[in-house]
């Protein structure tokens, strides 16, 4: 384990706090795209609940990449962190839409 620094943090990034309302702010624009496509196009449908559950995973998996890169130490190691969160992300987004694998959370 590494040592704290005066703030009781690792290393020199930014405090948690900050990058938690990074993480929260980011999501909150993406979730605004599908909120501006419902108002152009009838192809996007989205209930309150996907707001919900895209809010969920899109906020959840950006926390978890922040807590990880916070212990991992190479550049590397991190982006293999950062490759594999965005890949669960894809599957588990894949499989609420469209049904990849067949679980019963599958969408339509």
């Amino acid at each position: 384990m590494g040592s704290l620094n005066e703030r009781g943090r690792r290393g020199g990034g930014a405090p948690l706090g900050r990058q938690m309302l990074a993480v929260a702010l980011g999501t909150g624009l993406l979730l605004l795209v599908p909120l501006v496509a419902m108002r152009f196009t009838a192809e996007v449908d989205w209930s309150g609940g996907d707001f919900a559950v895209a809010g969920l995973l899109l906020a959840g998996t950006g926390m978890a990449y922040v807590l990880a890169a916070r212990m991992v130490r190479s550049a590397p190691r991190r982006l293999a962190v950062g490759l594999a969160l965005a890949l669960l992300l894809a599957v588990v987004w894949a499989e609420l839409a469209v049904g990849v694998f067949g679980t019963p959370f599958a969408g339509s």
